[in-house]
């Protein structure tokens, strides 16, 4: 898998299944403003049958916004959540049988058992069931831990994407904790795979392996804040912030080691090279997908598979908190071929990129007064 750094210039279109045209799309972009108010939005998920779109806020808040009512209160029935640095609510989905079980899946940063609002922390994931009427979650039950709990603020990850079999992925961060990322009797720095209920699938690579925690999938990540399955091909595509540089894009393998921190494209924020760093690549890791040299400090991940925008067929669309920007990757079949940025004109660090079922990107901007915007292109 080759890493590509700097890709500006837009190369053909590719097959019809994954077609992403080569034009500018920046001048043609128009933008809404959906919820204002919300407090460091972090993530957001849709509901089916119009039942709203449910957003957390990383002080704790989980709300649903729709068309006919707004934005609801918090949601009762959520975890408590170690809510300091870069710590709180974080990611949320649905499961894929929600019209039946009414499952809502969320991920949050959890101190420790006697207090979780006290370091020091790590990432939790679990699930309860949300009532018809929307104000509660019931029964939530905390299905993963990360272990052992090495943050004091920062590094969490996480985002939660299910596959088309039913598996849940969990992309976390390492904590700030450089070498736990290749330590794989430790949940740092790691790709988790779990079934719904937090049982670990027989065929994960570590099965049976001395040492080697059985959850972990692939492992060598620093911050993995964006992840997300790509619908044409179902394979899971992770990305995660460098340092100071080395922003990168990876699609995860079964027992694969992406190389943090002993192979990166970056430095560390003081100027001198990452201590335990090789190089860019070192023996027994796999290069990035995409790297960026000059880390735009990349956030949410969302593959636009919708007939809404045919410019925007087959691109992938990637939110930037340094670069203020939503960046759209342009695609053919997994080689990306272009980047332009859009949305630089709102001068908002964003936090999440979604495509709703109305075929809109929806955007999240993380700010102490942050906004849901609908994304679209003019007629």
């Amino acid at each position: 898998m080759a890493s590509v750094s700097f890709v500006l210039a837009f190369g053909p279109s590719s097959p019809k299944a994954q077609q992403s045209e080569g034009r500018s799309t920046a001048n043609s972009v128009q933008v809404s403003t959906v919820v204002q108010g919300l407090e460091n939005p972090w993530s957001l998920a849709f509901l089916p049958d119009d039942e709203g779109v449910l957003i957390t806020e990383r002080p704790g808040r989980l709300r649903i916004w729709t068309a006919q009512k707004g934005l609801s209160r918090a949601i009762q029935g959520t975890p408590a959540v170690f809510a300091k640095g870069q710590g709180g609510l974080l990611d949320v989905a649905i499961a894929p049988d929600f019209a039946k079980t009414r499952r809502v899946y969320l991920s949050y940063a959890e101190g420790s058992p006697r207090n979780p609002s006290e370091g020091p922390a790590g990432t939790a994931v679990g699930f309860g069931r949300l009532t018809d009427d929307g104000q509660r979650l019931e029964d939530f039950q905390v299905i993963f831990r990360q272990r052992p709990k090495l943050s004091n603020g920062v590094h969490f990850g996480s985002r939660l994407v299910f596959d088309d079999k039913g598996h849940l992925f969990i992309a976390l961060g390492e904590n700030n904790q450089r070498p736990t990322a290749q330590d794989l009797d430790k949940l740092q720095g790691k790709v988790v795979r779990l079934r719904p209920d937090g049982s670990i699938p027989e065929d994960n690579p570590f099965i049976g392996h001395d040492g080697a925690l059985p959850e972990i999938w692939s492992y060598g990540h620093r911050n993995q804040q964006g992840a997300a399955l790509n619908p044409w091909t179902k394979v899971l595509w992770t990305h995660e912030h460098g340092p100071r540089g080395g922003d990168e894009i990876n699609i995860p393998g079964a027992g694969k080691n992406y190389g943090w921190p002993i192979a990166t494209h970056g430095i560390n924020y003081s100027g001198l090279p990452i201590p335990e760093a090789k190089g860019e690549t070192a023996p027994g890791t796999e290069p990035p997908h995409y790297v960026w040299k000059k880390s735009p400090g990349i956030s949410g991940m969302a593959f636009y598979n919708a007939d809404k925008f045919p410019p925007w067929r087959g691109s992938l669309f990637v939110g930037a908190l340094v670069d203020r920007a939503v960046i759209r990757l342009s695609l053919d079949h997994d080689r990306i071929i272009g980047e332009e940025r859009l949305l630089e004109d709102i001068g908002a660090r964003i936090r999440d990129v979604r495509v709703g079922p109305d075929g809109y990107l929806w955007v999240l901007t993380d700010e102490r007064d942050g906004r849901l915007l609908k994304v679209g292109l003019k007629p």
